[in-house]
């Protein structure tokens, strides 16, 4: 609640599908190309040119409607776009207007008072445009991005809150890298949103007249735009003045918005099918066997984990956080049968290590069966949890299997009870004093022989032994 306003939030986020060509041409896609170089007589508009549907566009549409619990429909069709900008060669996108291939879906998040459903009223393919660079009277237009594959995915008018918005779009974009439709690439544009906000009374149902602010490719950024935007309008109703339908945008170096252009309606852009390209058909059986193919999504495998693994919910979320890391995180418990202490080594020390280089989990060297190997060392005593870290790091970074390296540098732990017992003896005996402190009732120094043993052994000395000898010797 702002003021006793209410913010009515809904976004449309436009998610780049992960193809190796454009929506229409054969032209590459890759983000590293010089100004202009993926481009042809259909990316520029050319008079002429024809467009092709890329196939595998339509693929990762149809995957990433279903993932979000859309209908797919088995006729969609597209429509040109009409406006006039320079970064729009052909003075027209080609767009899906009233059928979407994609409609009617949900995404639950999850925000500070518990879960939250979002409906999703679309999700349809379109070109992207291209690139406009100004500077001071000039601009200059780059046409790679020109007719990139887009999902334009609509969310209705169901968030509240700024929070919430930027919630929503984690987790889309989470949903998008999990199905591998969209790398989520937030720098290079892969992933931008559109947040259309407005305000209204608290109690009242009527909804207040809807601001868009354009094009914005940053989790914290679409927080902040909507905050300033909910104080902004309530500010312009509370000075008598009314709320203007337009298109803004907004400014992170002085966190404000400001006009871009009057908003149009969909009537102003003169929607009408594309001649150039036939009604897109698919079967049932396309979209059966495509739903047979989904991966399990995140928050199926946090309840998984949850319920059945015996894991925390933070701990769920965490090792959820990408596709890779629950796969690896499985196969780790799966061999281990040891889910728990899978986990910890996963949280604690592998993702650790991989913040501090500049690797991929793709990249690593120590496998899921190497930790599950090196977990199953530690559970059955052959070393201790001090050795075992290093022992971790030894195969992060040579690749070994955890048993060879415990092996050829003789780190497995002492278990002879006469060994143990010579060096225990030695502690004690150097350590009279204590040793009388301790029987006088200063049990605390227990642990302090124990840490001396510890050193005199390397860490190698079992501890389950070393406490029987102490207690024998300390206590009897």
């Amino acid at each position: 609640m702002y003021r006793g306003y209410e913010a009515v939030i809904g976004l449309e986020v436009h998610a780049q599908l992960k193809t190796n060509s454009k929506i229409f041409s054969s032209d590459p896609t890759n983000f590293e190309a010089s100004d202009n170089q993926n481009t042809s007589p259909v990316s520029v508009g050319m008079p002429g040119a024809l467009p092709v549907l890329n196939e595998q566009a339509v693929k990762l549409a149809v995957i990433t409607g279903l993932a979000l619990g859309c209908s797919i429909r088995t006729k969609s069709v597209f429509s040109r776009k009409n406006y006039f900008y320079p970064d729009l060669p052909k003075g027209y996108q080609i767009s899906q207007y009233d059928e979407p291939i994609c409609e009617h879906g949900h995404l639950e998040i999850q925000t500070e008072t518990g879960p939250k459903t979002v409906r999703i009223l679309r999700a349809h393919l379109e070109e992207d445009a291209g690139k406009s660079t100004h500077h001071g009277d000039f601009t200059l237009i780059n046409y790679n991005r020109s007719g990139i594959p887009l999902l334009e995915i609509v969310s209705e008018p169901d968030l509240r809150t700024p929070a919430e918005a930027a919630d929503y779009a984690r987790t889309l974009r989470q949903v998008l890298q999990y199905v591998e439709s969209c790398d989520g690439n937030l720098e290079e544009g892969s992933l931008r949103c559109d947040c259309n906000v407005s305000v209204r009374k608290a109690g009242e149902s009527k909804l207040g007249t809807r601001v868009e602010i354009k094009n914005i490719n940053s989790f914290r950024f679409i927080e902040k735009a909507i905050e300033y935007e909910i104080e902004r309008q309530i500010d312009e109703i509370e000075a008598g003045r009314k709320i203007i339908q337009e298109t803004r945008l907004y400014d992170p170096d002085k966190n404000r918005t400001f006009t871009m252009r009057t908003k149009e309606d969909a009537e102003d852009y003169r929607y009408f099918p594309d001649p150039d390209l036939l009604p897109l058909v698919i079967t049932s059986s396309y979209i059966h066997e495509i739903r047979k193919a989904l991966p399990t999504l995140p928050q199926d495998r946090c309840k998984v984990y949850i319920q059945h693994l015996g894991l925390s919910d933070y701990d769920a979320k965490v090792l959820t956080e990408t596709r890779d890391l629950a796969d690896y995180f499985e196969k780790t418990a799966q061999i281990s049968q040891r889910p728990k202490e899978a986990a910890n080594w996963i949280m604690n020390e592998l993702l650790r290590e991989l913040k501090n280089s500049s690797q991929k989990l793709s990249e690593i060297k120590i496998s899921p069966s190497q930790l599950a190997e090196l977990i199953e060392l530690v559970e059955k005593g052959v070393i201790s949890g001090k050795i075992a870290k290093a022992v971790f790091g030894e195969c992060w970074s040579s690749g070994k299997n955890p048993h060879d390296i415990v092996n050829a540098q003789g780190l497995g732990l002492i278990s002879d009870e006469s060994a143990l017992e010579a060096v225990i003896d030695r502690v004690l005996s150097s350590n009279e004093k204590s040793v009388n402190e301790y029987k006088a009732g200063k049990t605390k120094l227990l642990g302090f022989f124990v840490g001396a043993i510890m050193k005199e052994t390397k860490g190698q000395a079992s501890p389950e032994v070393v406490n029987k000898i102490l207690s024998k010797k300390l206590n009897g």
